[in-house]
């Protein structure tokens, strides 16, 4: 019950705020990340495991049934849930998956900004382990599984000024990687159209086939590229709130 109890305290209490010094110089990591390829390409599958688990939670929160989730080595993953073929609840669970890391990303940076670096944490990897027993595939397993491990060792073992780098830093990666899937997704929609342009095809796809956009247009007959401009908004608007609430004004070190 002690020990309990010790973890409850310290989940639950309020930690001092970093220097700006701090919140800039990982806010500017977050960024290089986000633009270098190299540095993206492992990066990138929090990112997947933000976006498919984004899926999964709606499909359960919207009354159907999960029957899992894949991740690969490229990045790319599915959630596969059964229910009704058509309403709100597929419709929700489809347009989940390109919004969740920026949502994730503004729920961070607001838990940050009451001071509860450690309860951050702690979500997260509440978070995780939830998806890590939705998984159905090795590479899926092994990549939550070694996100939840940084995040514990983190967060159970580094002092406090580590916790709050990490912290940071994690909140600011998921608003800045929140968006680059989505201008990576407008793009291929806009590749597509050019070559459907060229081909003199009348079609009203998004090109990227079998796309979350792609996959909403056909179950609601709004065109793909307006699904991909709604995801672009909504990734921007949660950068603007989290970075605001990362960097309040009248914050000095």
């Amino acid at each position: 019950m002690n020990v309990l109890a010790s973890v409850w305290d310290r989940v639950s209490g309020s930690q001092p705020l970093p220097p700006v010094w701090v919140v800039g110089l990982t806010g500017l990591a977050a960024v290089i990340v986000v633009l270098n390829t190299g540095l993206w390409r492992p990066a990138s599958k929090v990112i997947t495991i933000a976006h498919e688990g984004g899926h999964a939670l709606v499909s359960l929160l919207s009354g159907r049934k999960l029957d899992g989730i894949r991740l690969h080595s490229d990045s790319s993953g599915v959630t596969y849930s059964r229910g009704r073929p058509t309403g709100p609840g597929l419709v929700l669970t489809a347009a989940a998956g390109y919004v969740m890391p920026s949502l994730l990303g503004a729920g961070a940076a607001a838990l940050l900004a009451e001071r509860h670096l450690t309860a951050m944490l702690w979500l997260a990897l509440v978070l995780l382990a939830a998806t890590f027993l939705a998984i159905r595939n090795v590479f899926g397993a092994v990549a939550v599984l070694a996100t939840a491990a940084a995040v514990f060792v983190v967060s159970y073992y580094a002092p406090a000024a580590v916790q709050a780098g990490f912290a940071y830093l994690a909140a600011w990666f998921l608003l800045f990687g929140g968006v680059r899937p989505v201008l990576e997704l407008a793009r291929s929609e806009y590749r597509g159209r050019r070559r459907r342009g060229s081909r003199g095809s009348r079609g009203s796809r998004g090109s990227a086939r079998g796309s979350d956009a792609d996959q909403l247009a056909r179950m609601t007959g709004v065109p793909a590229g307006l699904w991909v401009a709604l995801f672009a908004l909504v990734a921007l608007a949660a950068l603007a709130v989290g970075a605001s609430l990362l960097i309040p004004s009248g914050w000095h070190p």
